[in-house]
């Protein structure tokens, strides 16, 4: 049988700085997954309020003539 260590059973303790940087990496992804979700949210609104309104310039030039 194969002699088991904690290295073997245990995942190895990231040091403080190697864990801070893990932090501050999972932090800046999440602001900028929010960030770009905000951004898409904001692009399909927009979108939406201008096709509306250019199909509402059709219908009213439709009726004028």
């Amino acid at each position: 049988m194969d002699h088991l260590s904690k290295t073997k059973l245990f995942k190895p303790v990231p040091t403080r700085t190697e864990s801070t940087r893990d932090t501050t990496s999972r932090v800046a992804r999440e602001i900028i997954d929010s960030e770009l979700g905000a951004q898409q949210a904001k692009t399909d609104r927009l979108r939406a309020a201008r096709l509306a309104r250019e199909q509402a310039q059709q219908m009213a030039a439709r009726l004028a003539k």
